[in-house]
């Protein structure tokens, strides 16, 4: 990869498909034949390979057990390697990872991308007065692990109440230390309304980009019975979403403008 490692960061509310859309992300590095660590904080690893098996093979999660030979085989031509650590939630730190990572490199294997399911859930390494600061710290702390490891770490986070059934979320609804999101290169938003879950549907919004455009909203396809997630171009967005994405982007991107003067960004 010729950039720079970028710190990523996914937003969306809960039962967005935060944990889906990262298991998207490492199925495709996949297959690009990288080595992809998943830390999973919340579900259990047995969880995060089943998903990784449904969205490598395009077979439903529920169809997994009848077609086991059928996986195998398909897993075994895919070039890339994929590690998947468990750790109960709020038991690991980024100095847990750090070690992880140097056991691994110890047994010369290089990672090409870290993905940690995710940020929020991590243990403080020191307990500081306030929340906010500790999860400042704590993604501080990712940022400086994707630059030493020379790999783009993914994570995501938690929107607020505002976010629930918002048609676009940007990044004011984000949960907690809203600072956070300054230390990230790259921020994307999932939203989905219960209309869109029925519809496999959805919005992606690139709330920051320091090395591209942003302020841009896409139409987004989302199968969470395969992990199947597609990111459409404007044009052929469908009769499933309701919003003008031309409207919704020129306002989104004034709005994003001002919320960045006003905020030092």
């Amino acid at each position: 990869n010729a950039n720079p490692p970028w710190r990523r960061f996914l937003i969306a509310p809960t039962g967005a498909g935060k944990s889906m859309a990262l298991v998207h992300l490492g199925t495709q590095a996949l297959r690009e034949g990288k080595t992809v660590v998943h830390y999973t904080l919340e579900l259990q690893d047995s969880v995060v390979a089943s998903r990784y098996d449904s969205s490598l093979t395009k077979i439903p999660l529920q169809s997994l057990s009848a077609f086991k030979e059928k996986i195998y085989e398909e897993v075994l031509e895919i070039q890339g390697k994929l590690i998947i650590k468990e750790y109960p939630t709020k038991t690991a730190t980024t100095q847990t990872i750090r070690n992880h990572l140097e056991k691994l490199r110890m047994r010369d294997i290089n990672v090409d991308m870290i993905i940690i399911d995710y940020g929020d859930l991590l243990r403080p390494v020191r307990y500081l007065k306030e929340k906010r600061n500790e999860l400042e710290s704590i993604y501080e702390e990712l940022r400086g692990m994707a630059a030493e490891y020379e790999a783009p770490v993914w994570t995501a986070s938690q929107t607020n109440r505002s976010g629930l059934n918002a048609e676009v979320i940007t990044m004011e609804s984000i949960s907690e230390a809203f600072n956070k999101c300054f230390v990230a290169d790259f921020i994307f938003t999932i939203s989905r309304t219960i209309d869109d879950k029925t519809a496999n549907g959805g919005r992606l919004f690139i709330a920051k980009n320091r090395n591209g455009p942003d302020g841009i909203v896409f139409p987004l396809f989302m199968d969470t019975s395969n992990v199947c997630i597609k990111v459409l171009q404007p044009s052929e967005e469908d009769e499933l979403v309701e919003v003008s994405v031309k409207k919704q982007k020129e306002n989104l991107v004034e709005k994003y403008k001002k919320f960045k003067k006003n905020n030092g960004g």
